[in-house]
């Protein structure tokens, strides 16, 4: 996927899977910060259950697909009292940050649009895009381009 492919897909998802990718990506610790001390009450409708997903890749990022490997995801599904539901789905074997990922999907399902909640996860989905950046500047920095010299006959 090309770079400008990547931005047309990103602008054309909802605010929900958005929001939905950026919690996915984050860490325990940011997700349980956005949740807070005060944890809404809710049912799990589906405890944190730990499994693999195919992951697949394409050659030059454009090419044929090709199956790269398993990762392992774990996924949750939680219910609020004011019956909202959450879903979270999340690298890894963290049940915890599943549970915490669909309380906040719910959450934010709830909140209106520009809301503190929405801020912090846009706040977050900024300093991801700013870390990949910098990622991509430092493995760009390293790229060494080869060359065949073709001698005269």
């Amino acid at each position: 996927m090309t770079a400008h492919t990547a931005d047309k897909t990103r602008s054309e998802a909802t605010p929900r899977q958005r929001w939905m990718a950026v919690l996915s990506r984050a860490s325990r610790a940011e997700i349980a910060q956005l949740v807070g001390t005060d944890v809404p009450r809710h049912d799990i409708l589906k405890a944190p259950e730990t499994g693999t997903v195919m992951v697949e890749g394409r050659a030059g990022g454009a090419g044929r697909r090709f199956n790269l490997g398993e990762a392992t995801v774990t996924r949750c599904i939680i219910r609020l009292d004011d019956g909202a539901m959450g879903f979270s789905y999340a690298l890894g074997r963290d049940g915890r940050k599943a549970r915490l990922a669909a309380i906040l999907d719910a959450r934010l399902q709830r909140a209106a649009p520009g809301a503190a909640l929405h801020r912090a996860v846009d706040a977050l989905a900024e300093r991801q895009s700013a870390a990949r950046d910098l990622a991509s500047r430092k493995a760009a920095a390293t790229k060494v381009d080869f060359f065949t010299l073709v001698r005269g006959a």
